[in-house]
């Protein structure tokens, strides 16, 4: 029987968890660092204690940025064999986090299937679900409607929940007042602007913050404190609205830490590249430096069906600037629910761009696969070259469509590549091109 209730409570003991061991291990960090930092809030580890399957991840600072993949079913695309497809998908590229997004009808047996076999973080959005689960239309569902469906997810397992608590009267206020060209983009968000507006009342996650932490801390859940009035276009960013409910997420983290709940805050999803950096910055400033959780950012809104170019480069930006894990966006991002290569080439362009971040921030070891690549190209060595790729397969395929007539070439120079004429000449041999048989 563990005497601490949370990751958070156990790190302020001086208590070493299993799950601290596993990520200081990961991370190549000494555990009592870590442990420090958990204590602190500056890096969460989202472990529900009902998720027996899960290989505990850190997210903030100074570990490997995460990426998380959304999945999840609608109306009118309720496929659940296509969506566990996705999520071997996910779990096959190492992903971190798996957010289950399903906003139709009963999800728990997708989701209770999902915690069971996966080894990745599971994230939820109980606002999401809460229509399909209570069986009620908006203005019938009350605020404590709203927790029991918090309380269903953290007993499944679930391991962190995006709230958006921040989305209170006051950050309403402001963004009414200034306007704004898409005004509220987040699905979640939306909604209990809408309840709020219909019913009068105070967003019931921010009213009744304090009987949401006490759920999530009996199962140790993670609280992502969702963006509800994050920009939905580069014209909206960093507007009243968002730094209005920024402002009321950085006073939600300390009221969680308080009573031991680990928190991550969510950020911006649209944004031109030169604010992307200063954004990191106050967020962290204003949410004490608590785990930062971005969807993209993307750089243009003139992209769609590219999305998961736009947000890499976005995201990129943000990881190096002081992000700690980044929301995959998928080609079909603003067209469609994701079909399984759109959910591929999500997943790959989010690894680039986390790992190119942890490159530039200094990450310990975030360079050594860099250097083992160069050493297989220096060495024309194609199968540790494949072995060593993000997507071994996709590279092998490229190479294997138009084969070199000499292995130690590829189609495109042939034997006028600059790798073989230099390895040839530091071995004392002669470059023939014509005569050489």
């Amino acid at each position: 029987m563990r005497n601490y209730a949370t990751q958070m409570e156990a790190a302020k003991k001086g208590i070493v968890t299993p799950e601290m061991e596993i990520v200081a291990e990961k991370e190549n960090m000494d555990v009592n660092e870590l442990m420090a930092l958990v204590a602190c809030g500056q890096v969460a580890i989202p472990c529900n204690i009902n998720h027996k399957s899960i290989s505990p991840e850190g997210i903030g600072k100074g570990l490997k940025t995460k990426i998380n993949v959304n999945l999840g079913i609608s109306g009118d695309c309720n496929n659940y064999d296509v969506e566990m497809q996705k999520v071997d998908m996910a779990i096959k590229f190492g992903a971190e986090a798996i957010m289950d997004l399903s906003n139709y009808g009963k999800t728990n047996t997708f989701r209770t299937q999902l915690i069971e076999k996966s080894p990745a973080m599971i994230g939820t959005v109980p606002m999401y679900d809460a229509i399909g689960y209570l069986e009620k239309d908006l203005l019938e569902i009350t605020a404590q409607d709203f927790l029991r469906v918090v309380r269903a997810h953290a007993e499944e397992g679930v391991d962190f929940m995006t709230i958006h608590a921040g989305i209170n009267r006051r950050a309403v206020e402001a963004f009414r007042r200034e306007g704004r060209k898409m005004n509220i983009v987040s699905r979640g968000g939306s909604l209990l602007f809408a309840w709020m507006a219909m019913t009068g009342n105070e967003n019931p996650f921010f009213e009744y913050y304090d009987e949401v932490l006490d759920i999530l801390r009996e199962f140790d859940v993670t609280i992502s404190l969702g963006d509800a009035l994050r920009p939905g276009c580069i014209d909206d960013s960093t507007d009243a609205g968002q730094i209005s409910e920024l402002i009321e997420l950085g006073n939600l983290t300390k009221r969680a830490w308080e009573k031991d709940v680990q928190v991550m805050v969510e950020g911006p999803g649209h944004m031109a590249m030169d604010e992307i950096a200063a954004n990191m910055k106050f967020q962290k400033r204003i949410c004490h430096e608590a785990p930062f959780y971005v969807l993209g950012p993307l750089v243009t809104d003139i992209a769609p069906g590219y999305d998961h170019i736009t947000s890499a480069i976005g995201g990129a930006i943000a990881a190096a600037s002081g992000a700690d894990f980044l929301c995959y966006v998928t080609p079909a991002e603003h067209l469609r629910l994701p079909d399984l290569n759109d959910v591929k080439e999500g997943i790959v362009a989010s690894k680039i761009a986390a790992h190119a971040a942890d490159i530039a921030k200094g990450i310990k070891g975030a360079r050594d696969i860099d250097n083992k690549m160069a050493e297989a190209r220096h060495a024309v060595d194609w199968e540790k070259m494949f072995e060593l790729a993000i997507d071994g397969d996709k590279a092998r395929e490229y190479f294997e469509s138009t084969p070199p007539a000499d292995r130690h070439t590829c189609s495109m120079c042939g034997k006028m590549c600059a790798v073989r004429t230099t390895n040839m000449i530091l071995e004392g041999k002669e470059v023939k091109f014509v005569t050489e048989k």
